[in-house]
């Protein structure tokens, strides 16, 4: 029985470092917005024979473009304190057996998106996948300043999927959802990159913090909170979303603003980190709250009515 322990533990150790490899924390951002795509898709409850292999073949390919993004960046993150653990960075795993791991789980997903989901749902997916593993992090992420902006693209992308997961097709209400994402990506991980700053000079990355300074960056953070909360009204205005959803857009948006002024007019590390974890709280509140609004407000105006 000792023996058996003693042979699983190692097993066991080395799923755990594959485990890492998928990020996740992000990829369950990126299916929590995928999911909110497919339930916002329908008017009622979808259609769960699609919903579940979308979910899983979204998953998988994510978490494989997490794990390239592990192989290509190996040598930045042993530099940096926030990514020195991972197994890639540590050399507890190879190049072959990372790059190997990813295949499988991109091909794996692929298939099921094609096979079961849609064929266009299986390509987006997989040109998200190239957008994250390929152009953002091989080409713009170590060339410009800019690449969180054009790269924020592909992180954009989960919502359109979970709705062309449901439909087939891609339409305006999806675009607004990617839209929201987009805009919310730079002041996100701007707020990251300005208390993590050293961390990025030493690994070499032009991140806008230390391109054009902390000043800049933090005027860049409060502008596009307030284009941001501006395009969070979409739904509203569009006729997607009622008074429920209105209502969580104008505090979450607020506070976003708020956070970012005060980052603006007088800046510190635990500022940054603080608006950096409201920032995260303000998407998944937002979507959260496009899912209430999508399926308590009929019901309201019916009792109204």
């Amino acid at each position: 029985m000792s023996q058996t322990l003693v042979a699983f533990r190692p097993a066991r150790q080395r799923w755990s470092q594959f485990y890492a490899l998928t990020k996740p924390r992000v990829v369950q951002l990126i299916v929590f917005c995928a999911l909110i795509g497919m339930l916002l898709a329908e008017p009622g409850w979808p259609e769960w024979r699609l919903v579940l292999p979308a979910t899983v073949g979204i998953w998988l390919v994510a978490a494989a473009a997490a794990a390239i993004n592990c192989v290509v960046e190996q040598q930045i993150d042993r530099r940096m304190a926030r990514t020195a653990w991972r197994p890639t960075a540590r050399g507890e795993l190879t190049n072959a057996h990372t790059l190997l791991f990813a295949g499988v789980l991109c091909a794996i997903g692929s298939a099921i998106l094609y096979h079961w989901v849609n064929p266009l749902t299986m390509a987006l997916t997989f040109a998200t996948f190239v957008g994250y593993a390929i152009v953002y992090t091989v080409v713009l992420k170590p060339l410009t300043p800019q690449n969180i902006v054009i790269g924020g693209a592909s992180g954009a992308m989960p919502p359109v999927l979970g709705w062309a997961a449901m439909t087939g097709s891609v339409s305006s209400e999806a675009i607004m959802l990617f839209l929201i994402i987009f805009l919310w990506t730079p002041p996100h991980f701007w707020a990251l990159a300005l208390y993590r700053a050293e961390d990025y000079r030493k690994a070499g990355l032009p991140m806008l913090p230390i391109t054009h300074g902390s000043r800049f960056t933090r005027l860049q953070v409060l502008l596009y909170t307030i284009i941001l909360f501006a395009a969070t009204l979409l739904p509203c205005i569009h006729g997607m979303s009622g008074s429920i959803y209105l209502a969580a857009a104008l505090v979450l948006g607020g506070g976003f603003i708020a956070h970012a002024w005060q980052l603006w007019r007088e800046y510190s590390d635990a500022l940054a980190r603080k608006t950096f974890r409201y920032s995260i709280w303000h998407l998944s509140l937002l979507f959260a709250a496009l899912l209430v609004d999508h399926y308590l407000s009929p019901w309201i105006a019916h009792a109204v009515a």
